[in-house]
């Protein structure tokens, strides 16, 4: 089974990466709602939120651990690694930063994501490893997860606000944008449109998802333990409103169940 963990319900989206790409592997979810947004929070409260969440889903039988969480995956990745070493972990930040540097052709790229993502400054960090000409513009964007949480994905407000975030990165003519936390694919029809057609927008959920699959081509022990036809979806509160909206975006064939890592 493959474990995917993720401060709330972002990390759905790369759940629909896994079952259209993978759709013979077996998918183990945990969104964190109860505490969610992680981005707003400490690196030592992050890093704890993520080992528990990670225990949880070995518990259940994972036998890979995906952090769908940017700010996770920024903060707490080393320490997951170290910790949970049996398992192959991944993040979605290395495939992300991959695809952004192949794609860029004027070398400007923009990263959007929460406080957290954005203050760790691994994006800048990975893409200057690649290429140290490479221009990285980076912009918090901590209202996103919030209103994709709540659905408001076409209202005017959502609208005016991704305006405000994105003005900055398209005054510095980025050609390339990472979506650097999983909640934002949600929004990226809006985002398109507000950055325009010529810039190329990097889905980390995608990619991280391509990242997997090559990995278990290459390993093909490890995808017959993870293949399966059932799955299992898992919330720490379980409201009518996040069920209301997974039913939504997967057309009432997922059910919540509710756990307490208490």
């Amino acid at each position: 089974m493959i474990g995917i963990f993720d401060s709330g319900l972002g990390g759905f989206t790369v759940v629909r990466q896994i079952i259209k790409q993978l759709p013979e592997a077996g998918i183990i979810y945990f969104g964190d709602t109860a505490r969610t947004p992680y981005g707003n929070k400490g690196y030592e409260i992050i890093e704890g939120f993520a080992q528990e969440d990670s225990r949880f889903l070995i518990d259940q039988g994972a036998d890979i651990i995906v952090i769908a969480c940017n700010t996770a995956s920024a903060v707490a990745y080393p320490g997951l690694k170290e910790k949970f070493s049996s398992r192959p972990i991944f993040e979605v930040i290395s495939p992300a930063v991959k695809a952004a540097v192949e794609k860029t052709k004027n070398k400007r790229i923009g990263v959007i994501g929460t406080r957290a993502t954005i203050n760790s400054g691994m994006y800048e960090k990975l893409i200057k490893a690649k290429d140290k000409e490479i221009q990285v513009i980076s912009q918090s964007a901590p209202l996103l997860v919030p209103l994709v949480e709540e659905n408001w994905l076409k209202r005017p407000e959502t609208k005016k606000i991704l305006k405000k975030y994105l003005l900055p990165l398209k005054q510095k003519q980025v050609d390339t944008l990472i979506l650097g936390c999983t909640h934002y694919p949600f929004l990226k029809k809006i985002i398109k449109e507000k950055m325009g057609k010529n810039v190329e927008l990097i889905d980390s959920a995608s990619e991280v998802v391509k990242t997997i699959k090559k990995y278990l081509e290459d390993n093909p022990n490890i995808f017959s333990k993870i293949k399966s036809q059932k799955h299992q979806f898992y919330v720490s509160d379980l409201t009518p409103q996040a069920q209301s909206l997974v039913s939504k975006w997967f057309d009432n064939k997922v059910k919540l169940e509710y756990y307490n890592l208490n």
